[in-house]
């Protein structure tokens, strides 16, 4: 049976370039950055080599700007909860959407019990924020916006570049999670006006257990973990060096491929979503346009997302019905409900998102079993009309 993988989003492999440069800092170099040594020297250079790659992908000024962390969601938490606690003095107001994944949401609920207030700005249809009723939200007591750059259930890529000028003329901070967006389409945070940008190794084909938060140079947070002082400061412990290794090996390679890969991916997305929405009372999620170009999302009346999923699996294709982070509850997607849909639509999503070891027939493939899989599950439901 073919083996169709189609949740990048979720997890993607680790590209094998990038296993490579890792694979020496798991023996015989495993020197600690912080040493005096000459293994220790080795160590501090490759960090801050990789580094540099993370800086260079999203348009840094300087490398001194990337604090590498364990993750997006540690990312996220440090930029939250760093800029909430560094500028409660000078107000307790902060804006973010009503799409953004839970690793924005739920410390913003956690500040909110600490006597923070929350603004979240609703969407349209599509999963599109408008940059003006951001604006329009900001008061005097207005510290922090945080928008994520593209959703990665939806694949809906948001008006950064307007959000930005809009925080950095009201001299606010702007946090952007760039976790589905970079790596995949062009980013450059120096002229998208991002004061603090989420980055996540492992949605880029590098290893889990790594990511890196951008810190523009000038902006002040409170670190996460104290400790020797590693990583100026903001996040001491012990550099993950095989890790960070491969995720600046990952960013070296995004940017030298984002363009054609980026091109390559759009040409199946499109295939994917021009064909499936053929298909009656089947509708895609997220804007047409302003799209990942990997993220093919649609809902289907009268059938179960979950059901969906567990039957392409038996075909041999891996997808997803939205966000891994949200996958323990039953409870319809947020992001979807957002976007105006009742209970009972948004229960029945698809996304399948796409990565650098699909091909055509890989996409063939899947447009011979999503038809097939849909209308068995609807011949199956009382709720479906018919043809």
């Amino acid at each position: 049976m073919r083996q169709v993988y189609m949740d990048n989003g979720s997890a993607s492999p680790v590209d094998s370039r990038v296993l490579e440069a890792m694979m020496p800092y798991f023996g015989k170099d495993i020197g600690n950055p912080s040493s005096l040594h000459s293994n220790g020297r080795k160590a501090k250079r490759e960090l801050e080599a990789a580094r540099s790659e993370v800086a260079s992908l999203i348009g840094a000024q300087s490398s001194k700007s990337i604090i590498f962390t364990s993750c997006a969601t540690e990312s996220n938490n440090l930029a939250l909860r760093g800029a909430a606690m560094r500028y409660k003095d000078k107000g307790n107001h902060i804006i973010t959407t009503s799409v953004e994944h839970m690793s924005v949401m739920n410390p913003l609920k956690d500040l909110q019990r600490s006597g923070f207030e929350v603004t979240h700005i609703p969407v349209d249809k599509d999963g599109l924020v408008n940059a003006e009723q951001i604006k329009n939200a900001i008061t005097e007591k207005t510290i922090l916006i945080s928008v994520m750059y593209a959703n990665g259930e939806v694949g809906t890529v948001q008006p950064i570049r307007e959000i930005g000028e809009i925080a950095s003329d009201s001299k606010i901070l702007f946090h952007v999670d760039g976790t589905a967006a970079v790596g995949k389409v062009p980013v450059n945070a120096e002229d998208e006006h991002i004061d603090l940008l989420t980055i996540s190794s492992n949605d880029m084909y590098g290893p889990k257990g790594v990511g890196a938060l951008y810190i523009r140079q000038g902006v002040r947070i409170m670190p996460s973990m104290l400790g020797g002082g590693q990583e100026s400061g903001m996040r001491s412990g012990s550099e993950n060096i095989p890790g960070i290794v491969g995720m600046g090996k990952a960013s070296e390679i995004a940017q030298a491929e984002l363009l054609p890969e980026g091109a390559r991916l759009i040409r199946m997305r499109d295939r994917l979503i021009d064909n499936i929405l053929k298909m009656k009372y089947t509708y895609l999620t997220g804007s047409r346009t302003k799209r990942l170009p990997n993220n093919a999302s649609f809902r289907f009346s009268f059938i179960e997302g979950e059901s969906i999923i567990l039957q392409l699996n038996e075909m041999g294709i891996t997808a997803s019905t939205g966000s891994a982070c949200s996958s323990k509850t039953l409870e319809p997607s947020h992001v979807l409900i957002a976007m105006g849909l009742r209970h009972e639509e948004a229960h029945g999503s698809l996304v399948l998102t796409l990565g650098r070891g699909n091909n055509e027939e890989d996409v063939d493939y899947v447009l011979e079993c999503v038809p097939k899989v849909v209308a068995r599950l609807r011949a199956l439901s009382p709720l479906y009309p018919g043809e």
